[in-house]
């Protein structure tokens, strides 16, 4: 007979996992993936090496779920400034300076989300977290392109356009840890002059609400 978990143990196995993530995503935060060896997480989730793999049987594995868990934040971020309370260009406007913004304000983390060397599984979550992102602003450009504020185009095309200018542009200001003043609002401007819009009102070009890389809001 198979043996089964008990509740009680099942419940510590899933804290552990959560430990073990948390662990992880510091990690990652401060000093990249090639920081996120099995035992550096250990150490710093307070476990032996031996109790991640009950959770994780590979670091490829981990990082692929850490990637995962932290995309998966990025990605709803980017979703809520989709519903901005504006026109399609100040909704652009607000998810372009949601994703700049964010990515800026945690460099490590995005670099690391974006454009540093990982193992093949971990490249399948960054090629998620791309198309997730080209997903919403491609759903904005078909409705304007629908309701004729926008000339004809592959909204798919152009959004993978879009946000492979904006990655390409943020990956050296994330890899130095410091970036021009005005690189948002640029990065924003380049947008809507993609689009053929006009400049984004005051309010979707403010700043974006910022979380630190737990997620929890500063």
């Amino acid at each position: 007979m198979a043996y089964r978990k008990t509740p009680a143990v099942q419940a510590r196995l899933d804290a552990q996992r959560a430990d073990v993530l948390h662990a992880a995503v510091e990690l990652l935060a401060e000093r990249g993936y090639a920081a996120c060896s099995v035992a550096a997480v250990a150490e710093r989730a307070g476990i032996a090496t031996g109790s991640v793999y009950r959770s994780f049987p590979s670091k490829a594995e981990l990082v692929a779920e850490l990637f995962r868990t932290v995309v998966s934040r990025e990605v709803a971020a980017v979703h809520e400034a989709a519903t901005f309370a504006g026109d399609l260009h100040d909704q652009v406007a607000s998810v372009i300076g949601t994703f700049a913004g964010r990515a800026l304000s945690t460099p490590r983390l995005a670099y690391a989300l974006l454009a540093e060397p990982v193992d093949p599984e971990v490249e399948a979550e960054r090629l998620v977290f791309r198309r997730a992102f080209r997903d919403v602003i491609a759903t904005r450009i078909a409705e304007g392109v629908a309701a004729g504020r926008l000339p004809a185009q592959d909204p798919e095309l152009t959004a993978a356009l879009l946000v492979g200018g904006v990655g390409e542009a943020l990956v050296g200001p994330l890899a130095d840890g410091r970036a021009p003043d005005d690189l948002v609002p640029a990065l924003i401007a380049f947008a809507l002059r993609a689009l053929g819009g006009a400049l984004p009102t005051p309010a979707a070009a403010a700043a974006p609400t910022l979380t630190d890389p737990t997620g929890a809001t500063p």
